[in-house]
């Protein structure tokens, strides 16, 4: 009784004081609205991991040579017509000029290829193609090097080496769109409208009046003042710029499902009989708590990222946490005001009542009470099936051949294939050696089994140290690439450090997932302890946590056959089976998915849990908490999924991975686990639910309860 009374007091002080919570709110809209310029360049557009052993070999790269380190080279490509080899006259000549055009367009650029080391390396067997390593500064951000790939291609169009055009290829030059048309800010503004649309569709639907609106405004409050939230937090530590794109699309969803979840309930109490501010007060009592509580173990989820020793993804944690308290405040605060203010004329016209269970999703959970034990195991099984997809994953960067399927970029690297270099040259190894001479370190490297060359151009010696361009076989970032790493590092010795991209990928996947078992343990554990004194229980809160890890281990699953087996991802986006999933990519969709998931417990069984207060039967208590809650708990998830779908459109193959993972991993969740699963096993373990020992009950300071039987 205490958080009901906590929460009807608070509703009541910002009824009392309504002129000074929507002044409060307007002037922080205002600031934050002003604050998304300076909150976006105050964003990093670039971490990497500190203490691994390519970390440490890419710092110092980078701050002798200004360029490589963790950024992947661009790799132009010349494929000679019939006839013609690089050693034909002029072609060499053609090549270095062309080379040139390169280095003006990107600064800060350094290039190793034939024309300059007459290293067979850089030519396949038959002479006639030919390809060059250009090292660029590593800028980061959402869509790094991105530029450079099109300036280095713009550089050279028209231009021809030995009668053959120059295209250039590389793991950035792939992901990137053929021309700069598609620009991150006026893309994601894109998506946040394709996201908003949507969602006012299934708003409109729900309600079937102007109340479709309220959850949308709520939304355009929320997403600015989080940007307001991030911009100083920014300006103390750094914040990792993909958190934009999080707060213009999850926060935008995440606001709007909190406020349908009041406003639902707002629309119950007045049917019911309940006037002006006293319906208000009644459905904050009720619905508002549980938007506390949701808010409550997303920002947990993300906060716990914060155990990770890797910066980029600690940022997301921390800002990340913002996105789902901000929301809550608004959706306690100002919706509030709303409701009792301009709501009833908003809903006047509405045609759907609240105050009846949906007839429809009634009638499914007396089919899944009656059945419990075939929708238990049915429902467990198809989650089951995709958990065991889930451990077949291979963790890595994109492949390259999983990136572009057509533009010069493509076109480039069908060259390389085709003249038997492969896909290495796209993913090399930087051997920093400590002397002047590194012909020692190039005989060593290049007899390694995988290494198609090891190359140390002149102008990448100093007077102490050498960098050696060790190109291997295959893509550096697949299991055969990181066996040959494996080798290069330990034929290189003490004195030679190894970085590059594929280097500094294989470390961050050993840095990520030593420590994935605390964070999923501090978020399970924390999550726990929130639920059990929210719902009086043992039992409810474990089983809720036991199906968030099924959940999440489904949405693994959908990701790895997607994606990284190709099961639909050439049909909808063209895109060719990436034969591996990003390393960060799962770590990310379990933080995110675990806490927005839980969402949809929280609701479902806020009402099981006051249901069975007001019956004492579990059975009563399923068939009203679905019958309730249903029809939003889908709405919410389809304007939760319809973000997602928005975010897919976005450019890059990372970016589509996690919109997949998150979007099918929410309708998943909504439907499998929370329509058939949930329902079915609250079924069957009856009164053993609302389970709670005096000695749990005074640890964690809540009074006991007597369970009636059912």
């Amino acid at each position: 009784m205490h958080r009901r009374t906590t929460m009807a007091s608070l509703t009541r002080w910002v009824l009392g004081h309504k002129k000074t919570v929507v002044a409060l709110w307007i002037a922080l809209t205002v600031a934050g609205i002003a604050a998304i310029g300076p909150a976006d360049r105050s964003l990093e557009q670039q971490f990497s991991i500190p203490g691994g052993a390519a970390f440490a070999a890419n710092s110092e790269i980078v701050e002798r040579y200004g360029s490589g380190g963790d950024a992947a080279p661009l790799v132009p490509v010349v494929s000679l017509p019939a006839g013609q080899t690089v050693d034909s006259p002029g072609v060499r000549a053609d090549l270095a000029a062309a080379l040139r055009e390169i280095e003006a367009a990107v600064p800060g650029s350094r290039v190793a290829s034939y024309a300059s080391t007459r290293d067979r390396a850089f030519v396949s067997d038959d002479g006639r193609t030919t390809f060059a390593l250009v090292a660029i500064p590593g800028k980061g951000g959402i869509d790094p090097g991105q530029a450079e790939a099109r300036a280095a291609q713009a550089a050279v169009a028209g231009m021809r080496v030995g009668g053959a055009p120059v295209r250039v290829t590389g793991l950035d030059a792939l992901r990137a769109p053929v021309s700069a048309g598609t620009e991150e800010s006026s893309s994601l503004a894109l998506e946040a409208t394709i996201a908003g649309g949507g969602a006012l569709l299934v708003l409109a639907f729900t309600f079937a009046s102007w109340m479709a609106f309220v959850p949308v405004l709520m939304a355009m409050v929320a997403v600015p003042v989080t940007f307001l939230a991030v911009w100083p937090l920014a300006n103390v530590t750094g914040v990792s710029v993909i958190v934009k794109v999080l707060i213009a699309l999850v926060g935008l969803a995440i606001a709007i499902d909190y406020a349908l979840l009041v406003v639902v309930r707002w629309r119950e109490e007045r049917q019911r009989g309940k006037d002006g501010e006293a319906a208000v007060v009644a459905a904050m009592d009720h619905a508002g708590r549980a938007v506390v509580l949701s808010g409550s173990t997303v920002a947990i989820s993300l906060l716990a990222l914060v155990a990770l020793p890797v910066p980029f993804l600690r940022s997301i944690g921390i800002a990340g946490m913002l996105i789902p308290l901000v929301s809550v405040a608004v959706a306690v605060t100002l919706l509030p005001v709303v409701l009792a203010t301009v709501g009833p004329r908003l809903d006047r016209r509405h045609a759907r009542r609240e105050d009846h269970a949906s007839r429809a999703w009634t009638a499914w959970a007396q089919i899944v009470v009656r059945h419990r034990w075939s929708a238990a195991i049915l429902s467990a099984a198809v989650l089951g099936g995709l958990v065991l997809a889930a451990s077949t994953i291979q963790l890595g960067n994109p492949q390259a051949e999983s990136l572009a399927q057509a533009g010069p970029a493509r076109a480039a690297l069908d060259d390389l294939e085709r003249a038997g270099i492969g896909t290495g040259p796209l993913s090399p190894f930087d051997a920093l050696a400590r002397t002047s001479d590194p012909r020692a370190v190039v005989a060593a490297l290049e007899d390694v089994e995988g290494v198609r060359g090891a190359v140390a151009p002149v102008d990448w010696r100093q007077a102490d140290a050498s960098l050696v361009a060790v190109i291997p076989t295959a893509d550096g970032n697949s299991p055969d690439g990181r066996a040959t790493l494996d080798r290069v590092r330990e034929a290189a010795g003490p004195g030679v450090a190894v970085g590059g991209e594929a280097a500094q990928s294989a470390d961050f996947l050993d840095s990520v997932y030593g420590n994935v078992p605390l964070v999923i343990a501090l978020i399970a554990g924390l999550t726990f302890l929130v639920l059990a004194r929210a719902f009086r229980s043992l039992i409810i809160p474990l089983k809720a946590v036991l199906l968030n890890l099924l959940s999440v281990g489904a949405a693994w699953g959908l990701m790895v056959l997607v994606w990284q087996h190709g099961w639909g991802s050439d049909a909808i986006w063209g895109i060719e089976a990436t034969n591996a999933i990003n390393v960060e990519m799962p770590i990310v969709v379990f933080a995110f998915l675990f806490g927005i998931s839980m969402d949809y417990q929280v609701f479902i069984l806020s009402r099981m849990r006051e249901a069975y207060d007001w019956t004492g039967s579990t059975d009563a208590a399923v068939i009203e908490g679905i019958g309730r809650t249903g029809r939003l708990v889908t709405s919410a998830a389809l304007i939760l999924g319809l973000a997602f779908v928005a975010m897919s459109m976005g450019p890059g193959t990372e970016v589509k991975m996690f919109a997949t993972a998150l979007g099918g991993g929410i309708l998943l969740d909504a439907t499998v686990v929370r329509g058939v699963l949930a329902p079915a096993l609250v079924a069957l373990l009856g009164r053993w639910n609302w389970w709670m020992p005096a000695g749990a009950a005074k640890v964690l300071r809540i009074e006991p309860r007597v369970v009636p039987a059912t």
